[in-house]
């Protein structure tokens, strides 16, 4: 099989219509896939909708859609018309987001996430298989919802968000992939174990599921310079999630990791990322020239992350350029 490579995007300070023109460059430069994060900035849906008319042959996928934001009806009409749109190119890639972000940013409460991800996989593909859902599960309850059109797809592919052992194991059990993000060289080895004990326990083989991740990026003239861009953004992960924060002391920096969450909370952003150790940036992200951030991206590749999607980070005065730079330098 040949070697796919996907991007990503979150609005890193483009617009809706800039995140569109680098899909479309992609695609021209032999991207398999783009990937849509939301958080802030625009409506993944609805840039995914204009990706789907203005290219051909690009995957196109959320990574990922909150399962605690949407309703699971509202994900699956809003995946169906996404499908529709792009001719059967859709990947619906779901996951619980963060507590800190569902409660603190959306107002609405954030309890037992694996139930509702269960849930909220079981609606979405019951209405796009039967065109109609009624579910009493553990966390959802619907009397009955029409989908009122016929989809594309009666089957559309499910990624999972995982990062630790527990759902990384569900995803084996229940999607046809999985989207790490921030791996090291070793993350998508261990990823696979857990994938495949969760695929056999449900009579699944391990091979049908793909493992995938993002992998944050800076290009620039030197290592060094693609690193400092990224210290604000790790700093970010490091201090405002706590999920985030886990996965990075795991990955061998509890202490500097730590040491970044006190600057965090004690209001000193600049702080936190001075704070951010070179060698975090090195071992979890594409950091430096094209050349080094190709042969990155090959190391991940060999390590069983079958699909490494580039992440371009934008900032600085012009986060269009920046991400563009990323965009050619990494292209497969």
């Amino acid at each position: 099989m040949t070697a796919r490579t996907g991007v990503a995007f979150s609005s890193n300070g483009l617009t809706p219509g800039e995140i569109v023109d680098c899909v479309r460059l992609a695609e021209d430069l032999g991207y398999e896939s783009a990937w849509m994060a939301e958080g802030h900035g625009g409506d993944q849906f609805a840039v995914l909708s204009a990706c789907a008319v203005a290219t051909k042959r690009i995957r196109l996928g959320t990574s990922i859609s909150s399962v605690f934001v949407r309703s699971a009806p509202t994900i699956a009409m809003a995946a169906a018309t996404v499908d529709q749109l792009s001719g059967g190119r859709f990947v619906l890639g779901l996951g619980s987001s963060h507590r800190v972000q569902v409660e603190g940013e959306h107002g609405l409460p954030f309890d037992r996430a694996i139930p509702r991800v269960r849930d909220t996989v079981a609606v979405v593909r019951a209405l796009l298989r039967d065109g109609v859902v009624s579910h009493k599960g553990d966390t959802i309850s619907i009397e009955r919802f029409d989908l009122w059109f016929t989809p594309f797809r009666r089957e559309i592919p499910i990624y999972l968000a995982a990062l630790f052992p527990r759902m990384l194991q569900i995803t084996g059990e229940l999607a046809q992939g999985l989207i790490l993000t921030w791996p090291t060289v070793e993350t998508g080895r261990r990823a696979a174990e857990n994938v495949a004990a969760g695929a056999r326990r449900a009579g699944r083989r391990p091979e049908d599921v793909e493992i995938a991740s993002l992998l944050p990026c800076q290009v620039a003239g030197s290592a060094a310079e693609a690193r400092e861009r990224l210290k604000p953004g790790v700093a970010f992960y490091a201090g405002f999630f706590p999920r985030y924060n886990r996965l990075l002391a795991e990955a061998g920096f509890a202490d500097a990791v730590a040491a970044v969450k006190a600057a965090w909370d004690r209001g000193d952003r600049d702080g936190a990322a001075r704070l951010v150790p070179d060698a975090l940036i090195d071992a979890v992200a594409l950091a430096g020239t094209p050349a080094e951030c190709r042969e990155k991206i090959e190391r991940y590749r060999a390590s069983g992350i079958a699909l490494p999607i580039v992440t371009p980070r934008g900032g600085g005065p012009d986060p269009r350029a920046r991400v563009i730079e990323a965009i050619r330098a990494c292209a497969p």
